[in-house]
């Protein structure tokens, strides 16, 4: 054996295969005298990396977990030096994909970039106490529900030539960007209603041209972070817009994610729609909390949980019967557009069915702030979605 394999072993036997945090300190000690060992200890990482891939991985997830990975403070590592050394060496490993990744995987690597730039430089101690804590969790990662083949598999296609989003989604985009950014409701209610009709035919006509072209569309599935604090309600939130859009929706409160199944022009659906109402919402519940603080009361935290939960309550109902109303005004093609939906609705169940052969419900918590539920409905009435009011 040679002395760089020699070293590293030591190291990963001291720190990532036995219990307990005494070894981090002997193996980063190891390597922090092994310069020499720096490549190939690099090139274990990227393979630890590409087995969270066939484990069912991606990109976010992987930096997810990180985040909510504990702080091990007392062995010179933290969250924020765990996740730049994960994005560097994502970033690495899929360079021998080239072009053959899908968009998604694409999106999610150009949003890692800027956490792998240069950044100052650990004493070699730390590093290594980093980057076997990293290591460790790379190591330690179950399979889960894969969303789509690894990368470099058989059955993982390139995309088309010249492939880009459809116009229609970036107007879609560009209209809830604008509902976010402007500090008028009433106008913050006219770009959500203009982008929640365009969604809404935007699925319709996708699925009568996949009908009448015959087009071998098949559901597929996304992953959707849900964080702390007040997930219960962002994750109802996320089911409510999925529902609304024909797809199904599973939470991992473990992992902090839901997986989102459909057909992929649904999925993009949801995660624009989903994003902007969070981000309405919770600049709607900030503003509602400083009334309320204004007004003497200090019961914050129930107050933004009662907020949350009357929010997606009351806008899981909205968007229900906008969807209704959306299917209802494409009467001309009713007779052909009806079953088709039917036949997409069934399709998207029997797929989260195969993904998720085992599933529990969870009792949500009862509201103990009045004042927070009023708000949090009241907010959800000022979207507005399709032409309901």
């Amino acid at each position: 054996m040679d002395p760089v394999t020699e070293v590293i072993d030591k190291a990963f036997a001291a720190a990532l295969y036995a219990d307990g945090d005494e070894g981090l300190d002997t193996g980063a000690s190891l390597l922090a005298a092994a310069p020499e060992a720096d490549a190939e200890l690099w090139r274990r990482g990227e393979e630890l990396v590409r087995r969270a891939w066939e484990r069912g991985w991606q990109p976010a997830d992987v930096i997810r977990m990180v985040g909510r990975a504990r702080d091990d403070v007392a062995h010179g590592t933290d969250r924020d030096q765990q996740a730049r050394l994960a994005a560097e060496l994502i970033i690495s490993e899929t360079r021998r994909y080239g072009d053959t990744l899908p968009p998604r995987w694409r999106a999610q690597l150009a949003e890692l970039a800027p956490q792998a730039g240069p950044k100052p430089e650990p004493d070699r101690f730390s590093r290594a106490s980093t980057v076997l804590a990293l290591y460790r969790l790379l190591l330690r990662l179950p399979a889960i529900e894969p969303v789509g083949p690894a990368p470099g598999s058989p059955l993982h296609a390139p995309p088309p030539p010249g492939h880009q989003e459809p116009r229609i989604l970036t107007r879609i985009r560009a209209l809830l960007a604008k509902a976010e950014a402007t500090g008028f409701p009433e106008e913050a209610e006219a770009l959500t209603a203009k982008a929640q009709e365009l969604m809404a035919r935007h699925t319709i006509d996708e699925a009568l041209l996949a009908s009448r072209s015959h087009a071998k569309d098949t559901p597929g599935a996304c992953r959707i972070g849900v964080d702390a604090p007040y997930e219960t309600a962002k994750a109802i939130l996320l089911d409510a817009v999925a529902t609304a859009n024909r797809c199904r929706a599973v939470w991992n409160e473990a992992y902090g994610f839901s997986t989102v199944v459909g057909f992929e022009s649904d999925l993009e659906a949801v995660e624009l729609l989903h994003t902007s109402l969070l981000v309405q919402g919770t600049a709607a519940m900030t503003k509602a909390e400083a009334g309320q603080r204004a007004g003497g009361r200090k019961r914050t935290k129930t107050f933004r949980q009662a907020f949350l939960l009357a929010y997606a309550d009351r806008l899981g109902a909205r968007l229900a019967a906008a969807a209704e109303g959306a299917t209802a005004e494409a009467a001309p093609d009713a007779g052909e557009l009806l079953p088709v939906l039917a036949a997409r609705d069934v399709a998207v169940a029997s797929h989260a069915e195969r993904l998720f052969p085992e599933t529990s419900t969870t009792r949500v918590r009862g509201v103990t702030d009045y004042a927070g539920w009023v708000e949090g409905a009241a907010a959800a009435d000022a979207v507005r979605v399709g032409r309901a009011r």
